[in-house]
């Protein structure tokens, strides 16, 4: 009889390494999606980010964390009471995997947590490679972050949506218009430290070829808590496209382009990233709502 994990795998075709590695994480991350399920967790929480969009809209990119909001604010919020469901979850599947809360240095809104086990072991597991495999070496760490916003910025709007593997569950997601607003803040705030995020970039040209329209409020909201507006200021459309415009002519489209390729189907395809190409289809294809 055909488990519900060799299900999962062959949706992937896996041919490399690479590609079983990539296919596990995601397996992983469904399935610790279905514990938080189990657990209650959406009630309070919606899950937004690289992954969301590749789970639940098909994006052709592979995630490797795991980023949620609450719905409201809430200090007292504490991941660690929905950890040992994620843990419970992946060993009912056969993953012998550690899910800790990550203990903070310094106060922040974010908390963190990790799932990590070996990365060969599960390999082996989920599918019929001979050892050894190629490129995995026997003391590889598998490591999943997943944080999780305890003071969100208002105006986001929500979604349930549904996954059929391993089991039927549900799961709260940001609408794909706020999804986009948190793309665009990544792509226009995030410090990048010598190191360009092209998986910011390419998840942006996702949504343009979906013609989303993007939550103007919540991008604003989520802009003036992090410092990149004023109290107050207003976010207008043609302010956002100059600001877009600013940081594509800062951007080293290069090393955005290495960034993202070991993630994507087809690496051919952002050989065309200049910043000419991403002002002329923002100026083209992006919408803004309300």
């Amino acid at each position: 009889m055909r488990s519900p994990v060799q299900d999962m795998l062959d949706r992937y075709n896996c041919k490399s390494t690479e590609e079983f590695r990539n296919a596990l994480k995601e397996i992983i991350q469904e399935i610790a999606l279905l514990g938080l399920s189990r657990s209650g967790f959406f009630s309070t929480a919606a899950f937004y980010g690289g992954t969301a969009l590749r789970i639940f809209h098909g994006s052709d990119r592979f995630s490797e964390d795991l980023d949620f909001t609450l719905k409201e604010k809430d200090p007292f919020f504490n991941i660690e009471a929905y950890l040992p469901f994620v843990r419970d979850e992946l060993g009912a599947y056969g993953f012998e995997m550690e899910v800790e809360k990550k203990q903070k240095i310094t106060e922040s809104q974010i908390q963190s947590a990790f799932i990590k086990g070996g990365t060969l072991i599960h390999l082996l597991k989920i599918a019929s490679i001979s050892p050894p495999v190629s490129g995995v070496a026997p003391n590889e760490r598998l490591r999943i972050k997943f944080e999780i916003d305890t003071d969100p910025p208002e105006g986001a709007g929500t979604v349930v949506l549904y996954q059929l593997l391993p089991v039927a569950y549900s799961v709260t997601v940001l609408d794909l218009g706020s999804l986009l607003a948190g793309k665009i803040h990544a792509l226009l705030c995030r410090n990048w430290k010598g190191r360009v995020k092209g998986r910011d970039f390419f998840d942006y040209l996702w949504y343009l070829s979906k013609s989303v329209p993007v939550n103007l409020l919540h991008l604003q909201n989520r802009m003036i808590q992090s410092g990149h507006l004023n109290t107050g200021e207003i976010l207008t459309p043609e302010k956002l496209i100059q600001m877009l415009e600013t940081r594509f002519s800062l951007t080293d489209f290069e090393q955005a382009a290495s960034d993202v390729r070991p993630f994507i189907n087809n690496p051919e395809s952002v050989k065309i990233w200049s910043a000419e190409f991403f002002n002329s289809v923002t100026k083209a294809k992006l919408l803004v709502g309300k």
